[in-house]
């Protein structure tokens, strides 16, 4: 056996059921063999806890716990990000896209909970910038938006919610009687779920109430969202989406991760093949990207600057996608709010599939 499955410690229960899976105090635990596996490390060490009486391994503390394929995790996260498909990721990787789309929904859950723990704490000292990033998931018939929250000097993704929205625009008289059939075949979705969403976002990024600025286009549902936060005391500064979107535009910063999320998504380009079949998969993508924008990208990819979060003095370093994925994370650890725990536990819907797979695995949760 390695010395470093040796060497291991377990630092708590993995089980979320033992009373020593949160804390580790006065934790009991033994040694209980090992077994060997095809991909490295070959050898993998297991305990059992001495108070619920369940095993596990050095596994079940890792990003890959339970994977067949664990050697994909972090290349398949640099496809992602490098806006490949999931076929197109099979095919190099050589395993079904299923794999590639199971371990997809794995690296965005990771992410939740990776930004939710890194979050920054305490009051937010820069304005917060707005928007809605509009895409579709399954057909263009059910059009979606990822509202934003980026801080104007840091650039830092403060939080992100998801909003499914109605089809809009020109269409022609058949494609308005499509919209017709499927509205009532599938249910209208909810008019007011953008100023719901957009109130929702600005929860998550500044939790405590506090004097914010709030800065964003003249879409008529922000107004409406700012007045339901009536303990927050919000200054609300308007740009008209027509002016030219470059540095100097307040909105240049939600601007520039509205250009990112097209250019790394490979569900969100320009006509595309590729397009999202379900809304839970555009938010965890969107989590992906949101990782690796906020603690491992640098502001320029020529002339550096650091990362955002570096910008906002909460690391001294960018990190590596290996060591975001370094270790698992568990939800009981790191309590998400109520509208990103949704999220980890898969339950966006998407009308056209009413048997979408919510995530309930009782080992992999």
């Amino acid at each position: 056996m390695p010395g470093t499955e040796r060497r291991f410690v377990p630092p708590h229960c993995p089980r979320s059921h033992c009373r020593f899976h949160r804390c580790a105090v006065g934790w009991r635990w033994v040694r209980y063999g090992f077994y060997s596996r095809q991909c490295p490390p070959r050898t993998i060490a297991r305990f059992r806890c001495r108070h619920c009486r369940a095993t596990f391994s050095t596994q079940s503390f890792s990003s890959s716990y339970y994977l067949k394929r664990p050697e994909l995790l972090e290349p398949l996260g640099f496809r992602l990000l490098a806006g490949s498909g999931y076929r197109q990721i099979a095919r190099e990787a050589r395993c079904a896209h299923s794999t590639v789309m199971g371990q997809a929904a794995r690296l965005g859950r990771h992410a939740l909970l990776f930004l939710h723990a890194q979050r920054p704490r305490g009051a937010l000292l820069e304005p917060l910038v707005i928007d809605g990033f509009e895409s579709f998931a399954y057909s263009q018939y059910h059009p979606l938006h990822l509202n934003l929250a980026v801080g104007s000097q840091s650039h830092y993704l403060y939080a992100f919610t998801h909003a499914e929205l109605r089809r809009k625009g020109r269409m022609t008289a058949a494609q308005k009687r499509r919209r017709v059939w499927l509205e009532r075949s599938f249910g209208r979705p909810d008019p007011r779920a953008l100023e719901t969403s957009i109130v929702t976002l600005l929860e998550l990024a500044a939790p405590t109430p506090q004097p914010l600025t709030v800065r964003s286009d003249e879409h008529p549902a922000y107004p409406r969202a700012l007045r339901r936060l009536a303990a927050w005391e919000l200054r609300h500064e308007c740009t008209p989406s027509v002016q030219a979107r470059t540095t100097r535009n307040p909105l240049f910063p939600v601007n520039r991760l509205d250009l990112l999320l097209r250019h790394n998504c490979a569900c969100h380009k320009r006509e595309t093949i590729a397009f999202a079949k379900r809304h839970q998969a555009v938010v965890e993508r969107a989590a992906l990207l949101a990782v690796w924008l906020n603690f491992v990208k640098p502001f320029s990819e020529n002339h550096g600057g650091g990362t955002p979060a570096m910008r906002l003095g909460q690391r001294s370093s960018p990190l590596t996608l290996q060591q975001v994925l370094s270790a698992r994370l568990f939800p009981g650890h790191v309590p998400l709010p109520p509208e990103w725990e949704r999220y980890y536990r898969r339950l966006v819907p998407t009308a056209r599939l009413p048997r979408a797979r919510s995530h309930r695995l009782t080992l992999a949760f």
